[in-house]
């Protein structure tokens, strides 16, 4: 009857060690489990995080073009930014859009007379870069024209 107890008793224990063990790891599986479910690390990596970090990049990139400038075209591009913006603000230039009744200042304008008064602005200099490297690509033989 003695033993009978004490088996039963040391059993109870095994029961309960093995309780106290696995209540922790349960508890951080599925913690884990939820908190990965809930809010994807790589839906936040690519959607939050890198849209985020491309965006400081790309003022960072455009704040160095600008601050590389001689004081001369820093004097131009004010004098060219003037008189472009008034050009692209005149009436009869703006655009119209949905829900202006007056239309919105005309972008394009303003940036093809940026550029064409020699001062153009960081968005139009990174195109034509991007446009001279397609050329020289193509003068290699890495491109090959695509013909329709």
């Amino acid at each position: 009857m003695k033993s009978r107890a004490n088996v039963i008793l040391t059993l109870k224990e095994k029961d309960t060690m093995q309780i106290h063990r696995a209540k922790p790891k349960l508890l951080i599986v599925t913690s884990l489990t939820l908190a990965l479910n809930a809010c994807s690390i790589s839906d936040w990596y690519n959607g939050y995080y890198v849209e985020r970090a491309s965006i400081i990049k790309e003022q960072k990139r455009s704040t160095a073009y600008y601050d590389a400038e001689s004081p001369e075209m820093k004097e131009l591009r004010k004098k060219n930014r003037a008189y472009c913006l008034d050009l692209a603000s005149k009436p009869e230039n703006r655009v119209a859009r949905a829900g202006y009744p007056n239309g919105v200042s005309n972008t394009a304008m303003y940036t093809l007379c940026m550029k064409r008064r020699g001062t153009p602005t960081y968005e139009a200099h990174s195109s034509m870069q991007a446009e001279k490297r397609r050329a020289e690509r193509r003068a290699r033989g890495e491109i090959i024209p695509e013909y329709w």
